[in-house]
């Protein structure tokens, strides 16, 4: 398309793509939305950007980031949802760390969801110095949506295109990554070399997650009361380290009378443009000097998949893949287990292990995907958490799959992570480690692959158990 067209859109679903050649110099991008009714915004809400992933309406939302040679960000549009008011849907990019004369190749895509069919492409050239750019937008014409291609530049940045259309900004800087101390001697622990193979749990229909209270109940002594013990991932009781309590037993807490209060609320500041986003070269960040001090954090997980005929959001070959988000966890006290679908284990936000799965989501296609959430009003009885993700159905391995892993904690910019690059068979994925390092709780990157043990197909979480040192010590499973 030539700078200034527009063609119809017939699909009621589209992914807008925006890609880049990646290279020595090039910058990170991100793709934004906003949605107006008129020229400006309603609110800060009608902002989609890596730290307002979801439209309230759920008809626009972030979809993540593909990183490889061809970079590509994704915007995914429910177009039959949108909102009677919103008229027009503008289609944005910024760069990190650089101006768009530093990019080769930028170009918007839209596609039909439903079939992965090109509906436009616009190649935007000529860039210098602009630092953000309005690529295009979809927008209302008679009952009907078109795109139109704009190529409108900007010299300030995603700060100054967001104020354009009434967005309030916040650009408040961001927190410098964790440099650990030198570790310190490791937890004793034995390796566990498994010796039975794990038989995951057989169940007709997949585990539904227990409502979440609105309102915590009252405060009181930490205590697991007997036979409600998070169990081992295996199904079997667990048993605390020796010399620690059993987790039946009152917990130990580090403070005299600790008292547990509720989640911190937030009251709604401008929009924060900061975020973070651990790589190879910078893996690890300091919650606790990020400003993440308190309240529920949402750990995310999104994942998109490559299919013969383009990249199908949460789809492989036709096939709906399931990727399931889980943790271990290991307390001050020395108690361990995990949260996790195929156990039926969905955790508790206020009592141990203060960490609680929302829900299964069987496709990918879920517009807030799988989320953990961990109540860091706790933070001083976690020892650590390990976040991983398993492929459940719909994939053979990691190879097809590109993740998304983002840490939403509450007043603070987002923390993102993707997982890709896969080369085996490897089933699970070790995604990230939150670890309380001389009182600090640290998020470290970790982005390993796990293959399961030779003839035991089944196996990977028992690798990844053996690998970072949770001493479940794994018995033959048991059947449902």
């Amino acid at each position: 398309m030539m700078k200034g067209a527009n063609v119809v859109v017939p699909a009621a679903e589209v992914r807008v793509e925006v890609s880049w050649q990646a290279g020595p110099g090039v910058p990170d991008a991100d793709a934004s939305a906003l949605l107006l009714a008129g020229t400006k915004v309603r609110s800060d809400d009608d902002f989609v950007f890596y730290n307002q992933a979801v439209h309230p309406s759920g008809a626009v939302r972030h979809a993540g980031k593909r990183q490889g040679p061809t970079v590509v960000d994704t915007l995914s549009v429910r177009l039959a949802q949108v909102e009677p008011q919103i008229e027009k849907i503008v289609l944005a990019a910024s760069a990190d760390g650089g101006t768009f004369g530093q990019f080769r190749d930028l170009c918007i895509r839209v596609l039909d969801a439903a079939t992965g069919g090109e509906v436009a492409r616009f190649d935007s050239t000529g860039a210098t110095t602009e630092t953000a750019f309005v690529l295009g937008e979809l927008y209302r014409r008679q009952g009907a949506w078109k795109f139109r291609a704009v190529g409108q530049g900007y010299d300030t940045g995603l700060a100054g295109l967001a104020t354009d259309f009434g967005i309030t900004v916040d650009d408040a800087p961001v927190d410098q990554p964790f440099t650990p101390p030198p570790s310190p001697a490791p937890h004793p622990q034995s390796a566990v070399v498994p010796t039975q193979p794990y038989i995951p749990p057989q169940s007709p229909s997949r585990p539904v997650p227990p409502a979440q209270p609105a309102v915590p109940p009252p405060v009181q002594p930490f205590a697991t009361p007997p036979g409600q013990q998070n169990p081992v991932p295996h199904g079997q009781p667990f048993s605390a380290p020796s010399g620690q309590p059993h987790p039946g037993q009152p917990f130990a807490a580090p403070h005299p009378a600790a008292q547990f209060p509720a989640p911190a609320t937030p009251s709604g500041p401008p929009v924060n443009l900061a975020k973070v986003s651990l790589t190879k070269e910078s893996p690890s960040v300091s919650l606790t000097k990020h400003g993440a001090t308190g309240g529920v954090m949402r750990v995310n997980l999104n994942w998109t998949s490559m299919a013969a005929t383009g990249r199908i959001f949460g789809k492989l070959r036709g096939k709906n893949i399931d990727l399931d988000l889980c943790c271990f966890f290991e307390l001050v006290n020395g108690a361990i287990g995990s949260v996790r679908a195929l156990d039926r284990r969905f955790g508790a936000l206020y009592e141990p292990p203060f960490i609680h799965l929302d829900q299964d989501d069987r496709t990918g296609a879920s517009i807030t995907g799988e989320n953990l959430s961990i109540n860091l009003d706790y933070t001083r009885f976690f020892r650590r958490i390990l976040v991983f993700a398993s492929i459940y159905d719909g994939a053979s391995d990691f190879r097809n799959v590109h993740a998304t892993v983002t840490l939403h904690p509450v007043n603070s910019a987002p923390i993102e992570m993707t997982l890709d690059g896969c080369t085996d068979n490897s089933r699970d994925a070790v995604l990230a480690v939150l670890e309380n390092v001389n009182g600090e709780l640290v998020v470290r990157r970790e982005g390993v692959f796990v293959r399961p043990p030779a003839g035991q197909p089944g196996g990977g979480v028992m690798e990844i158990a053996r690998l970072y040192n949770w001493d479940f010590g794994f018995q033959a499973g048991r059947g449902k």
